[in-house]
């Protein structure tokens, strides 16, 4: 059981030396000149302003809810597509469902106003 699984504990630990090698060669090598505007934070190309910890609304939650949701449901699609043959009618019937439920969830944060961005 444990050879199955061997050629991607290997794959791991060479992804993992090569990452850890790439960001040590640029610790060792990499140019260390600081100066005050290097050390100024920047965001966006403005100069910030105010408190770091601001309110957020709580749109920018509910877009980033909906995002993940549906992100969710096009993982579901790429197993569905690649057993599609094999599924037949059954599962072409329970993908509609699906859609079904995400799309009337769809319709109603729309109309709730929540993809508006003011």
């Amino acid at each position: 059981m444990a050879n199955q699984y061997l050629p991607l504990f290997v794959l791991l630990l060479v992804a993992v030396m090569v990452g850890c090698i790439a960001v040590g060669l640029g610790i060792l090598f990499g140019p260390r000149r600081p100066t005050w505007r290097k050390s100024q934070p920047y965001e966006s190309g403005m100069v910030p302003y105010g408190a770091g910890a601001q309110r957020v609304s709580i749109r920018y939650y509910l877009v980033a809810v909906l995002f993940i949701l549906f992100d969710i449901e096009i993982v579901f699609f790429l197993p569905w597509a690649v057993v599609f043959q094999q599924l037949g009618r059954p599962g072409l019937l329970g993908m509609l469902l699906f859609i079904g439920i995400m799309t009337v969830g769809y319709v109603y944060a729309w109309k709730k106003g929540a993809l508006e961005w003011d």
